[in-house]
């Protein structure tokens, strides 16, 4: 998986501090979808290769469930953000900055620059820069380290915003409670079957930049329906930052989530 996506997966035995027993009842969406990318890719299904990826993944599930923990502990609701470049997760999380009744913080994942962070940041919000290299998400590990420069006790909900891209982080749990998949107009009809691991993981489907719709071939009832197809159970907002009522539409949809975990 690392040599054909071009992750790095780097060795974590010295985040290796805490050792905790957590007992899994069923596999994670991140575990089914590393398990649909093996079934998928005979490069990559010989006992061996496979031998390796689970114990990278066991390692990471185990770090997720440390950073649940932290959530847990301090009544703090986690949500992964992930979409490819550009479809609008910062811009997003900006426009919460004055519409929000609750108080949140952001782990920023990005390759190299810190600038989404900086963006935020100017907006006043508390986002902490992880830089993953060439890896092309986050693990639980990174998002651990970052949680480490955020006061949980002083927020209600934590975003994650994973590294722009649609295939890895599908398969990598972070430690927190519900995805958050934007997919936007400019980027084509064809990107929910084209990827449907990231769009089955989902809890809710942003379509985002929804006012360009008059000037692009996008058919966004079609679009639902594929999304519903792979995902039966998968909310969907249409998303304008011009329309400050759908950036509401999702604060209350958090807001939702936040009430069903008191």
């Amino acid at each position: 998986m690392c040599k054909d996506c071009g992750c790095s997966i780097t060795d974590h035995h010295h985040h290796h501090d805490h050792e905790h027993n957590h007992s899994h009842s069923h596999e994670s969406h991140s575990h089914q979808a590393a398990h649909e990318t093996l079934h998928h890719n005979p490069q990559l299904n010989d006992a061996k290769t496979i031998s390796v990826i689970k114990k990278i993944l066991d390692k990471n599930d185990h770090e997720a469930e440390h950073n649940r923990a932290h959530f847990e502990k301090n009544g703090v609701l986690g949500i992964n953000l992930m979409s490819s470049p550009g479809s609008g997760k910062t811009t997003l999380l900006e426009s919460f900055a004055n519409l929000v009744d609750f108080k949140f913080a952001v782990v920023e994942g990005d390759l190299e620059t810190s600038r989404d962070a900086d963006r935020l940041s100017a907006k006043g919000i508390k986002a902490v820069q992880i830089q993953t290299g060439s890896a092309c998400h986050l693990d639980a590990f990174m998002v651990h380290k970052g949680l480490h420069d955020i006061s949980l006790e002083d927020i209600d909900v934590c975003f994650v915003e994973n590294v722009g891209n649609l295939v890895c982080p599908a398969s990598y749990d972070v430690g927190t409670h519900l995805n958050i998949v934007l997919v936007s107009v400019p980027e084509g009809e064809d990107k929910i079957e084209k990827y449907p691991v990231m769009f089955r993981c989902a809890d809710l489907i942003l379509i985002t930049k929804t006012d360009l719709l008059p000037y692009f071939d996008y058919d966004i009832q079609k679009e639902k329906e594929a999304a519903r197809k792979l995902n039966p159970s998968v909310d969907i907002i249409e998303v304008s930052t011009k329309d400050e009522k759908s950036i509401k539409k999702v604060i209350d949809w958090v807001n939702f989530k936040r009430s069903m975990r008191s």
